[in-house]
């Protein structure tokens, strides 16, 4: 097929990414790093489900590596995705699968921005053990039809040996306005459950997906900082740095169910595989308040 070996050193040629989800959050962030950094970038135009507008925009760009930030997470919601289920797998699933197969013809590897929402606590992955989920475990959540389609679609995907699953858990960044930065979610929620869940900080984790695709990764990753943090632990963090008037409500489970329609994931993914390949990356609670909440403080 001709495309690099897992890991492998990359060839002399200069990098030029090719980046789906121009318009979404990670999509937009990946195109500053690369212009931060001085990589050659370009967004494709083409939709993920028409396999001749990947193959048109393949060929005008001629790419080292594609990345994947397109995808339907629903608005506001994943609620949306219950009542837009063709859409949903349009995107979602044969749009997905449609740019992974354009780019193995190729030869070209493709990160792929998934999720680990596709887990959930059970008896051999218990609340507050430390025991997390591995790259090589299968999904145990289909309570909502967005984690049903994308455990589907990642389950597909390891028969592609070109590309690389990052599975990304209740995004976060630094930039506290954007409404789908989990942490502005949650302090605008009128009431939040407080449950320990893996996270991934975006300011550190995105410039090391960008290390990957130099590197050649491919396979399953857990794409999260190390360790779990809980909601009260964040909103805890954003009272000290941010605002010391701020306080909150929680509810229970059963008290949420009542105001969604689709089930939410809660679990922990076990960071080891990550961490092993990039030593520097620092546990959650660490990662928050260096990239999020001291770059924000306004506190004394």
């Amino acid at each position: 097929m001709g495309f690099p070996s897992n890991g492998s050193a990359p060839d002399n040629r200069p990098f030029k990414f090719l980046i789906y989800g121009r318009t979404g959050w990670i999509g937009g962030l990946l195109g500053k790093l690369c212009e931060s950094q001085g990589i050659d970038f370009s967004y494709g135009s083409g939709r993920l489900e028409n396999r001749q507008s990947l193959e048109a925009d393949i060929a005008a760009i001629n790419p080292t590596h594609v990345f994947n930030a397109a995808g339907v997470t629903g608005r506001p919601n994943v609620d949306w995705c219950e009542s837009h289920k063709v859409e949903t797998i349009r995107t979602n699933v044969v749009g997905t699968l449609t740019l992974a197969d354009v780019c193995r013809e190729r030869g070209l590897v493709l990160i792929n921005y998934a999720t680990g929402c596709i887990f959930e606590y059970d008896a051999g992955h218990p609340l507050g053990s430390g025991i997390g989920f591995k790259e090589e475990d299968s999904p145990n959540f289909i309570g909502s039809f967005y984690s049903k389609t994308k455990a589907m679609v990642e389950d597909l995907l390891k028969n592609y040996e070109n590309v690389c699953t990052l599975r990304v858990r209740m995004p976060i960044s630094s930039d506290l306005s954007n409404p789908r930065n989990f942490i502005t979610k949650i302090t605008r929620y009128e009431k939040v459950v407080n449950i320990p869940n893996s996270m991934t900080i975006l300011d550190e984790l995105l410039p090391i997906s960008i290390e990957m695709a130099k590197r050649n990764l491919t396979g399953i990753w857990n794409f999260t900082n190390p360790g779990v943090v809980s909601h009260n632990e964040i909103l805890e963090m954003y009272r000290d740095y941010i605002d010391p008037n701020f306080a909150w409500k929680n509810f229970t489970l059963e008290e949420q169910a009542k105001v969604i329609v689709a089930p939410r994931s809660n679990n922990e993914l076990d960071a080891t595989k990550l961490k092993s390949q990039f030593p520097q990356l620092l546990s959650i609670k660490d990662s928050l308040i260096k990239y999020v909440f001291k770059p924000n403080q306004k506190t004394a």
